[in-house]
């Protein structure tokens, strides 16, 4: 058994006014708890330090900037880093990052037991649009405040482990899952932000449907990469929207093995036996033996869809 026993931090909503600070003390809360539990690794949510700022439209780079990092760990977030390392206890979050050369994107990083930063991964699925729309139930501006990803899927060597990243967005796109199960991930910490009503209709896709979406991409994308994900949500209305909750631990098998009730929060615990990966990967989804990928190419050449040809 390689036991790595993981706390999903989730955390309920930030308001716009709140400060970094008020987030962080929150956040050590869920470390000190995690800490009591016996948890060697702590996962907190996508844009965690800061309300889902993308759903605001805002034309003043000045202003936009103010929600970004421009270093990790800095001020506000040093006593996470400090509090970890005295725990000897990993983490990962994820926050708005922007480059010395500045460049913005949404970001994860993974952290050692030491507290040294020895991971991070850029969201490549960024949803929404990028100009302000008056027909959306809600803006959703990812694409005008972020880049696309630059490091593609990679994943790291921890605690025993292969562990890899992925953000919100990510999860409903197979391709995440398999480009890391290729490299033999065997744990994918995953934080989210999700409306909890589809921009576009609210009647067609509410609460409910998306919540079942969130948990059958989970469950699928860990069984058929024989993998645990660690799915962890920023939930709760933020001044006025709400965001769906449902953080969880799914299994290699595709079973969720813990789940929050809340939409405050709230910390879940599991121990994850990372060898329970090496069953899946060694049968049904033993890649080497059964991927036919000569005739995957359209997979990697192709975004959108071409149909075929009428018949006469």
């Amino acid at each position: 058994m390689r036991l790595v026993t993981v706390g999903a931090a989730q955390l309920g909503p930030i308001q716009k006014a709140d400060g970094r600070p008020q987030v962080v003390a929150r956040m050590l809360d869920l470390m000190k708890q995690a800490k009591h539990k016996g948890c060697d690794l702590i996962v907190y949510p996508e844009l965690a330090l800061t309300t889902f700022f993308p759903r605001w439209y805002m034309t003043d780079q000045a202003e936009v900037d103010t929600w970004f990092e421009r270093d990790m760990p800095n001020a506000a977030t040093l006593p996470l880093f400090e509090l970890a390392r005295s725990y000897g206890m990993a983490m990962s979050f994820g926050y708005a990052e922007l480059t010395p050369g500045g460049r913005h994107f949404n970001t994860s990083i993974l952290v050692d037991r030491a507290g040294a930063v020895i991971g991070t991964y850029r969201k490549v699925h960024l949803p929404g649009h990028s100009e302000h729309d008056p027909r959306l139930h809600h803006q959703h501006l990812e694409k005008r405040y972020f880049e696309p990803g630059d490091l593609g899927f990679p994943v790291w060597r921890m605690l025993g482990g292969i562990f890899g990243m992925c953000i919100c967005n990510d999860r409903r796109w197979p391709e995440t899952y398999r480009v890391m199960g290729l490299q033999g991930v065997e744990m994918i910490a995953l934080g989210y932000n999700t409306p909890s009503v589809n921009a576009w209709s609210a009647d067609q896709e509410g609460p409910a449907k998306r919540l079942f979406h969130n948990n059958v991409v989970l469950q699928a994308g860990a069984y058929q990469n024989s993998t645990w994900v660690v799915a962890v949500a920023k939930t709760g209305v933020e001044d006025g929207h709400p965001l769906i909750g449902g953080s969880c631990i799914v299994n290699p098998d595709g079973e969720i093995v813990v789940a929050c009730r809340t939409e405050s929060d709230e910390l879940i615990v599991h121990p994850c036996d990372l060898d329970l990966a090496a069953f899946g990967k060694a049968t049904v989804f033993d890649f080497a033996r059964h991927r036919r990928i000569e005739h995957y190419g359209l997979i990697a050449s192709r975004a959108g869809v071409v149909l075929p040809p009428e018949m006469p």
